[in-house]
């Protein structure tokens, strides 16, 4: 294990944990340490340790190249200068997001560390240093933005067989659920025992939920969160997707955070609800004194339509992300038009006081990495505020054609993204063009596979 001592260890680290965690340990010894990071996926990796042998104090390493890799683990050889170097990069615990993993039997901790290179420098490929990044350009403006993501997902029943259709679990009537069931408490309460699982991890690790719903899929559920820091919240949503899938597999089933699982069925997303405030007054810039719209708010909504197009491969990340943006509706708006109150525009005002006036971005899908897709969504409000761009104006009616529709797959995503200059640069262009090889990789991996449709329908039939 790539380990040395930078320094004196410290021995009062355990003192400044987060309190939710010194309640969870309660006095017991803890066992292990878990060192993770998020990568471009949003999976978590890192490096697992006897907890004597951790110490904040002490320098972790991970190779470089575990960004390098596609979703499938085919590793992507690229324009980059002594690629195959490996070089290590830095990890440094950050204490005040350690928590606990209340599925395993041991007493075990896990914190996310921040990624630096052996200069000190932060990582610009890291995907919680993008987010970083988009909000120290919110904060040389004197504001600080405030994000509720909202996650959907689907439990399923097990798939070992990636042949087979996917199908929802088995509920507590020995039924499989019925679709079309939305805010349903007896379907919510047909997968109750998962729920209350979920509930009791996240009590465990100081996670606060703010509602769960049943939506409109066969086993979809959503899971709301408390709005809040951004950087704080999408280590949140990294967090509750691997707790989730433990709550889930605890209790026999899968959990899936695919974007389109099912044929016919809805999709799952991560809206993300946006309001920005000034860092001075703690007021909401959205909103005038009088309460009205202020200019800000439609700049930030005039850049989210015309850059949001250029960063859907950062929200909608998969050849699967695209079955779930669909004209003809369930659920998933394929345009970036606004209006209040409005669920078949992709932009959406929710009805509140001018104190909370927000825009909630209904476009990205589950499948998104959190750190990525939050980024991308502020980047592009924080464009239209800087540059004064105005938006359409508001629509007044269902939307289910569009003269700027959202892309119709990865692959014109990526066009898009590879020619967004304004927004590469407040991203990061090394971190574009980092990932813009990555998702061009998996691209044309999955072109290579015939899928069973084609089987089906072509073998025998031209």
């Amino acid at each position: 294990m790539a380990r040395q001592s930078s320094q004196t260890p410290s021995d009062n680290w355990l003192t400044n944990l987060p309190q939710p965690f010194l309640d969870y340990l309660g006095g017991r010894r803890m066992e292990e340490v878990e060192c993770i990071i998020p990568d471009l996926v949003g999976l978590s990796r890192g490096k697992a340790m006897p907890a004597y042998k951790f110490d904040p104090a002490d320098t972790v390493f991970l190779p470089i190249s575990i960004f390098y890799q596609t979703i499938s683990g085919e590793y992507v050889n690229m324009e980059i200068e002594n690629q195959w170097l490996e070089a290590d990069v830095v990890l440094t615990p950050d204490l005040s997001t350690a928590t606990a993993v209340p599925w395993v039997s041991d007493v075990t901790m896990q914190v996310i560390c921040d990624m630096q290179t052996r200069d000190g420098d932060l990582l610009t490929i890291a995907p919680r240093n993008v987010l970083r990044r988009v909000l120290d350009l919110y904060a040389k403006q004197g504001w600080k933005p405030v994000v509720a993501p909202e996650l959907e997902f689907y439990l399923t029943k097990p798939n070992t067989d990636p042949n087979e259709a996917i199908e929802a679990p088995i509920g507590r009537s020995g039924r499989r659920g019925a679709s079309r069931q939305v805010y349903s408490m007896a379907a919510v309460d047909e997968y109750g025992p998962v729920i209350d699982t979920i509930y009791d991890f996240a009590k465990e690790q100081g996670l606060k939920i703010d509602t769960v719903i049943q939506e409109g899929g066969t086993g979809q559920i959503e899971i709301n969160l408390m709005h809040g820091d951004p950087l704080k919240l999408a280590d949140q949503v990294f967090y509750f997707k691997r707790t989730i899938r433990e709550a889930a597999l605890a209790n026999g089933v899968f959990a899936t955070f695919m974007a389109k699982p099912i044929r016919d069925e809805p999709g799952s997303a991560m809206h993300i609800h946006q309001s920005v405030l000034d860092i001075d007054t703690g007021e909401n810039i959205f909103s005038a004194s009088d309460g009205s719209p202020t200019e800000a708010f439609l700049h930030f909504i005039g850049g989210t339509q015309k850059y949001l197009l250029q960063v859907m491969p950062l929200v909608a990340p998969y050849v699967n992300s695209y079955r779930r943006i669909t004209v003809d509706g369930q659920s998933a708006p394929s345009n970036l038009e606004w209006a209040s109150d409005n669920r078949t525009t992709g932009l959406r005002v929710p009805p509140s006081p001018p104190s909370a006036r927000r825009v909630e971005n209904r476009v990205g899908g589950i499948d998104c990495n959190p750190y990525l897709a939050i980024a991308a969504s502020l980047a592009v409000g924080y464009l239209g505020m800087m540059k004064k761009i105005s938006p359409r104006p508001e629509v007044k009616v269902e939307v289910w054609e569009t003269e700027y529709p959202l892309p119709a797959s990865l692959l014109g995503a990526l066009n898009a993204f590879d020619g967004a200059g304004d927004i590469r640069a407040v991203l990061g262009e090394e971190f574009c063009k980092l990932y813009g090889d990555i998702k061009r990789a998996e691209n044309e991996e999955y072109q290579r596979e015939i899928s069973p449709w084609e089987r089906q329908h072509l073998l025998l039939n031209v």
